[in-house]
């Protein structure tokens, strides 16, 4: 059973660490403390604050445990490979807590066990001892065991199997070691007794103690009875670790008494702690040069004991020992080492000024001056180092992030130790800052001016808008809407319309489609607002106008109103185009006998009309004014020009191309006296004229027309009724009607210099003022196309062609 010993489990307050103890060998699952607790968290906050420990590049063989938050033995725990000989055996190691993000430093010390027992270089060690001349009081060095446990574990004891020849002496020396001799305690007598068997028995200082034992096998020899002796028992050496191979370590020297061969002396390493000791050094075997052989690192190996032999060439030889301590002295070889311990990223760009962005862990190997390392941030802008503890460092926010313009940050933490000269390292870390949704979509323009013409396809791409998110994903992506919330649309026949029945605006691309066709006639400009809207969290908006002005084409022919008489009467019929009036013999030139009157829907050019006689052509008896329609007598009327004159007149506007419709007028030559009372007739039955459909109509117009001359002839015997008439026919002189046209007609007023521009909209008919025959509305203009030779294509009636 192994028992953990907690000897501190309380903030330390020098340092902000939480020191443990344990012993090694620990079982998996011992708890070593109740960690959570100690560095202040509530049960059960732990797991969710993500408590852990933060892993430097070695097995710690602790772990922190997820539902309880104690300080756990994940593996075994061996004080020897984690320490060595150093006592004590402290752990440093680093538990994060997340959530705020903070780290805490526990010192956990690895208390040692006897749980290795001592051991002898060998398991058996052969010697030579001369009999007789080996004197008693002679001492012959033997290898000590080695404990790999620290302090009372490791502390050895010696004991020798019985023997009346021989007995163990131990021996202080300046060296680190314990120096162990056997002592010949009584001559030796090779006839008696060629060969001695001892046990050397080593016991640690543990409870229960456990021990070790090495045979001795003593060979009792005769002859040369004098064995080298070195000048001194240790040599204490320095050496630099960068000293180059072949670098002269140290000469030994042993003096040996006897002479000739006797007296000859060859040098061997014996023994050498550590063991790698005999890849790192050679020594000659006649001078008794040391030389280095090998490589040294102080953070390895930074002391060597090397026992050397020396041996003569007597039989048996005969042999002295001694001690080199070898000491390797720190040079600057190691640069420091930057280590990212934890990390987060990315860092959303409205992170706080503060804001802890990773844990940075930095070492050097080196000791002294050489293992201080100073750290520095590159660029310094906008993160900083703090510096939490010993070779601890926080990367950390101290300026506002802004994703669209910097997106990414590559910095460079150096570190630099005080060895002359100095060794650098370093480590980059790449910060991705992540977005949020801190810009609202901006449109190209505020307000975008579309040119539409009507009569446009139901479908068709009006125009295009598009609005700009520096954000990324979901931030930075724009829909488009025609926001109803806006006062968009436009006032047409049947009153307020909003812009959504017209338009649509297509979600993803923000094209402006047309949902059905567009009528001049109905709505002239459209002004709504598109918004777009990103799709961040909260999302942001932004708004443009759109004015869309429809322009117009020529799509309604002229229509035909009823016709006002000149000098006679006459009727309308809006079906057939087919006009009736009345003109006198002798009437003089310039006469007016009707008015034709029409208008048309459109605008512009497209609204401009002009009249044109098509039928009779040539030099006939009527004319008709060329943007006036007055038909008026050429020259004076004459017997010979027949009693009935068939008139075409064509109504032809300006557009492209030119929309036309077609009047025909029936003009009847009468007498004065008749055409007086057919006035007096006319006025009496009511405004207008009677339209002249087929032959039907013919005859009852000339049935009416004999009637009247026999009232004529009726009132000529009468004087009274002749004045009557005369009274009348003065009282019905030629006066212009007044046309109200009931559809929407568009006014087409002339300037000085005969140019045109468009009327209000809400003026919807043409009036003529009673008095003058020639007050009516009037364009005038100087550049006019000549007439087509031909009638328009189309005859149209007042809608849309």
């Amino acid at each position: 059973v192994v028992r953990v010993l907690v000897l501190q489990a309380a903030w330390a307050l020098v340092g902000g660490q939480v020191r443990y103890s344990v012993a090694e060998e620990g079982k998996a699952g011992t708890v070593v403390g109740r960690l959570a607790q100690d560095v202040g968290l509530e049960a059960g906050e732990a797991e969710a604050r993500g408590l852990r420990l933060v892993s430097q590049g070695r097995r710690a063989s602790v772990e922190v445990s997820g539902a309880s938050g104690a300080l756990v033995v994940s593996s075994r725990l061996d004080r020897e490979e984690l320490c060595g000989k150093s006592a004590p055996c402290a752990l440093r190691l680093e538990v994060l807590l997340e959530r705020p993000l903070r780290v805490f430093h526990v010192e956990l010390e690895v208390t040692d066990i006897n749980d290795n027992a001592p051991l002898f270089p060998a398991a058996r060690k052969n010697l030579s001892i001369a009999e007789l001349t080996t004197l008693p009081g002679s001492r012959f060095p033997l290898e000590g065991a080695s404990d790999a446990d620290v302090g009372a574990n490791a502390q050895l004891s010696y004991t020798l199997s019985p023997s009346e020849h021989f007995r163990l002496e131990e021996e202080n020396s300046n060296s680190r070691s314990k120096s162990l001799f056997l002592v010949l305690a009584k001559s030796l007598d090779r006839e008696t007794l060629p060969v001695h068997r001892l046990v050397v028995t080593a016991s640690d200082g543990g409870r229960p103690s456990l021990t070790g034992t090495m045979e001795l096998v003593i060979s009792v020899l005769d002859v040369n009875d004098n064995a080298p002796q070195f000048n001194q028992s240790v040599y204490n050496v320095l050496l630099p670790e960068d000293a180059l191979k072949g670098t002269l370590v140290v000469r030994v020297n042993a003096m040996d008494l006897d002479l000739g061969i006797y007296g000859e002396v060859n040098y061997e390493i014996d023994t050498a702690v550590p063991p790698s000791a005999s890849d790192v050094f050679s020594i000659d075997a006649q001078s008794g040069e040391i030389r280095l052989t090998g490589a040294l690192d102080f953070e390895t190996a930074p002391f060597y004991d090397l026992h050397v032999k020396a041996k003569d060439k007597g039989w048996p030889p005969l042999s002295g020992h001694c001690k080199v301590v070898v000491e390797v002295l720190d040079v600057n070889d190691n640069a420091p080492e930057v280590w990212v311990t934890s990390l987060s990223v990315p860092v959303p760009e409205d992170a706080a000024v503060g804001t802890v962005v990773a844990l940075l862990s930095v070492r050097d190997r080196d000791s002294g001056a050489n293992g201080r390392v100073r750290c520095a941030l590159w660029p310094a802008v906008p993160f900083g180092l703090v510096a939490t503890s010993s070779g601890s460092y926080s990367l950390v926010l101290r300026e506002a992030l802004d994703r669209e313009r910097v997106s990414e940050y590559e910095v460079e933490v150096r570190a630099e130790d005080g060895g002359a000269p100095a060794l650098r390292g370093r480590r980059a870390v790449r910060v991705p800052v992540s977005d949020v949704n801190d810009n609202a979509p901006a449109f190209a323009q505020a307000v975008y001016t579309v040119l539409a013409r009507e009569n446009n396809a139901a479908g068709a791409e009006l125009a295009r808008v598009w609005a700009r998110d520096p954000d990324e994903a979901d931030n930075g992506r724009v829909r488009y809407s025609v926001w109803e919330g806006g006062a968009g649309g436009a006032w047409a026949v049947g009153g307020w319309r909003s812009a959504s029945s017209y338009v649509s605006v297509d979600a993803e691309s923000g094209r402006v489609w047309a949902l059905r066709p567009l009528d001049y006639e109905e709505v002239q400009v459209l002004q709504f607002e598109v918004r777009a809207v990103d799709a961040g969290e909260p999302p942001l908006c932004g708004n443009a106008t759109v004015q869309l002005f429809v322009v117009d084409e020529n799509d309604n022919a002229p229509a035909l109103l009823p016709v006002a008489g000149g000098g006679a009467s006459g009727s309308s019929g809006p079906e057939s185009g087919a006009l009736w009036a009345w003109a006198a013999w002798g009437a003089p030139a310039g006469q007016v006998v009707a008015k034709i009157r029409a208008v048309d829907a459109d605008s512009g050019y497209n609204a401009w009309l002009r009249y044109e006689l098509w039928e009779p052509r040539g030099k006939g008896p009527f004319r008709v004014g060329l943007y006036s329609g007055e038909v008026s007598t050429a020259r004076a009327l004459e017997e010979a020009d027949g009693t009935r004159q068939r008139l075409v007149i064509v109504v032809r506007d300006h557009g492209e191309p030119a929309r036309s419709a077609t009047a025909t007028l029936s003009v009847s030559l009468v007498e004065g006296a008749e055409a007086a009372l057919s006035a007096a007739g006319s006025s009496s039955s009511g405004p207008g004229l009677r339209p002249l459909v087929g032959a039907e109509g013919r005859a009852a117009s000339s049935s009416s027309t004999n009637v009247w001359l026999v009232v004529a002839i009726c009132a000529v015997s009468s004087v009274f009724v002749v004045a009557v008439v005369l009274y009348g026919a003065c009282r019905c002189a030629p006066r212009a009607a007044v046309l109200s046209g009931p559809g929407p007609a568009t006014l087409v007023c002339a300037s000085e210099v005969g140019s045109w521009s468009y009327s209000q909209r809400q003026s919807r008919s043409l009036c003529v003022a009673d008095g003058a025959g020639k007050s009516d509305l009037m364009v005038f203009s100087p550049n006019l196309p000549p007439p087509p030779p031909g009638p328009a294509a189309e005859n149209g009636s007042a809608g849309k062609g």
